[in-house]
């Protein structure tokens, strides 16, 4: 036998209780392998997903997994759609998620093994409980979760992540209160239709929307407008699962993400970390997906082809499954731990679907970062050109950054943004699709946008990796944000007469942050200061006659929250000022960004 064959019928027992251990019941429907309408008696593996999106959405999941000889079990997590208590995003998660696969490995239809799976929400909450090491606990498949919401998530260094602003009001209108009560959901439901206009009144004020009806939902998203440093707020387990890694439960794991997705950076970071730390195979599957997208061959307006999709993806799951939970010999053991999309060798020409055919290929590794890999400085010059040869006496590049009219989002890793932010790669121009576009000019056009680029490519370079930036700065403010974004810029055809320039990676500091996410230390104005920025990780092959691209600004509105420029308590002060920024390329002070360059023969 290579696999579990569909040989079941389905019962469902609806919400089951589940009990924690400080006396409040979690919901869960149970699907069961069933014959001729009846349970099948004896001890079958379980599966687990714990949900804040609504248990009864999981239907074809459960029913997949039970046909299939898996009790089946989706849970709605505390304070969510059937279960009780109070629901403060990931809080309980770690304690509630231990507590339950404990409960379902000692019921009478399990045989003591618990896998877990989910993605976003449900992938990060896996992640908690497992820092807990529950014993029934034998194996995972975390989808899209992160390694630490405060480093890369919510906030990512030091800057708020706005999209969950809009993910406090959307979830609001599915909360208890608000199915209950056909009032309260309307106002909820029209504050969340209008939350574009929440985004830019900041910063927000305690009972000014209808999330004051909620008190909990207001008191969390007010939590992570304001807790900007690294206390104990965010060192709770369901927030930092890096600091539980040494008591995080060694069992066979996949970590599968997106390089367009907002949890690209926490996807490999579990895999780099754990996969040192446990004997049990820690496996990683990234692809150039956004968040949950690997159904589609395209992220935005820019597509990779038919093979980029992952088209069975519960099919993937249960070759995992069956492995580790039920020990069959379906080669798993022999699969490299690491597989990822490499980007890019299309023709740059629209397809048939009116999007730039960027292509891309999968490549089956031993580890991540790539063996070999060659870390190589790209240095910025006064010129606008960016390059391996250093750069000579210059003075810097300057700039003014108006809170007031910041630089506005066109794609990225963004997820649960609704339709303002549409996340992906896309020409870096104007577009009424982006939230705060007034023109239909590239971004490389503004005054605030510093651009560097290389000449055209000779030969192809492969950038397969982490990012990081090192900036060398002034601003006259004492505290503000840098930006840096890597750009493939395509060369111009018929379809894209003036190219098309798609956006890579980006990332943000805040420069109160700099040197520590637990200590802030405001900047001296006018002195030249190194700035670390970490950027997401990506794979992407820039081709012949393409230029890499480095662009650096202060601000990327709404995927991150406005700097003031003043200082003041993040999140609760209410005057900006302008910032005049220094960019610097000397020989003292060389700003550069490494990129993990990829020898091109290591087929």
């Amino acid at each position: 036998m290579t696999g579990s064959w569909m040989e079941y019928d389905v019962v469902l027992r609806s919400n089951v209780s589940v009990p924690m251990r400080d006396g409040v019941s979690l919901a869960a429907d149970i699907y069961l392998p069933a014959r001729d309408g009846k349970v099948v008696e004896g001890r079958f593996p379980a599966v687990m997903e714990r949900t804040p999106y609504d248990k009864q959405s999981q239907v074809t999941n459960g029913r997949y997994y039970a046909r299939r000889g898996y009790v089946a079990i989706m849970q709605d997590v505390r304070g969510r759609f059937q279960s009780e208590g109070i629901w403060h995003p990931f809080a309980k998660e770690a304690p509630d998620g231990f507590d339950s696969v404990e409960w379902a490995a000692a019921q009478p239809w399990c045989d003591g093994n618990v896998g877990t799976m989910g993605g976003s929400y449900c992938g990060s909450d896996q992640s908690a409980l497992a820092t807990l090491a529950p014993p029934g606990l034998k194996a995972m498949v975390i989808a899209v979760g992160t390694s630490n919401y405060h480093t890369s998530s919510m906030r990512q260094n030091g800057a708020l992540e706005l999209r969950f602003m809009i993910y406090a009001f959307r979830m609001a209108t599915t909360s208890p209160e608000a199915l209950a009560n056909p009032t309260l959901k309307a106002a909820l439901e029209a504050d969340f239709s209008r939350v574009e206009q929440w985004l830019a009144r900041t910063p927000y004020k305690k009972g000014s929307s209808a999330l004051r009806f909620l008190p909990s939902y207001e008191q969390w998203l007010l939590d992570i407008l304001q807790h900007s440093e690294f206390d104990d707020y965010w060192k709770q387990r369901g927030y930092a699962i890096d600091h539980y890694y040494d008591e995080h439960a060694d069992v066979p794991t996949v970590y599968l993400g997106g390089w367009y997705d907002s949890y690209a950076r926490g996807t490999t970071a579990n895999y780099m970390a754990l996969s040192k730390k446990m004997k049990t195979p820690q496996h990683l599957f990234m692809g150039p997906w956004t968040h949950g997208g690997w159904g589609e061959s395209f992220s935005g307006d820019v597509d990779f082809g038919a093979d980029s999709v992952l088209d069975d993806y519960n099919g993937y799951r249960l070759r995992w499954f069956d492995r580790w939970l039920k020990g069959i010999d379906n080669g798993v053991d022999g699969d490299k731990p690491v597989r990822l999309f490499t980007m890019g060798g299309g023709t740059s020409r629209k397809d048939r679907n009116g999007k730039l055919d960027h292509g891309g290929s999968w490549h089956d590794i031993d580890d991540w970062p790539l063996p070999g890999t060659q870390y190589t400085p790209y240095h910025v010059h006064a010129d606008g050109s960016l390059g391996v040869t250093q750069p000579e006496p210059s003075q810097p590049t300057c700039y003014t950054y108006d809170p007031r009219d910041p630089v506005p989002t066109m794609g990225g890793g963004v997820s649960a943004a609704n339709d303002i932010m549409p996340p992906g790669g896309f020409d870096q121009r104007g577009d009424t699709r982006f939230y705060g576009c007034h023109d239909t000019l590239p971004v490389a056009a503004r005054s605030d946008v510093l651009v560097f680029q290389t000449t055209e490519l000779q030969e192809p370079v492969e950038v397969t990796g982490p990012i990081t930036v090192r900036l060398w700065a002034a601003s006259s403010a004492i505290d503000t944000d840098f930006t840096a974004k890597l750009i493939d810029v395509h060369p111009a055809n018929a379809d894209y007469p003036d190219g098309f320039s798609q956006n890579i990676s980006d990332s943000i500091i805040r420069a109160r942050y700099r040197n520590s996410r637990d200590t802030p230390q405001m900047l001296t104005p006018g002195q030249i200061t190194q700035f670390d920025i970490v950027l997401y990780p990506t794979s992407n092959l820039f081709g012949v006659g393409h230029r890499i691209r480095l662009d650096i600004s202060s601000s990327n509105f709404p995927r991150f929250d406005i700097n003031p420029n003043t200082g003041g308590a993040l999140g609760q002060d209410r005057r900006v000022q302008l910032a005049e920024q220094a960019v610097h390329h000397d020989p003292e002070h060389p700003t550069h960004v490494v990129l993990p360059i990829i020898p091109t023969d290591r087929q």
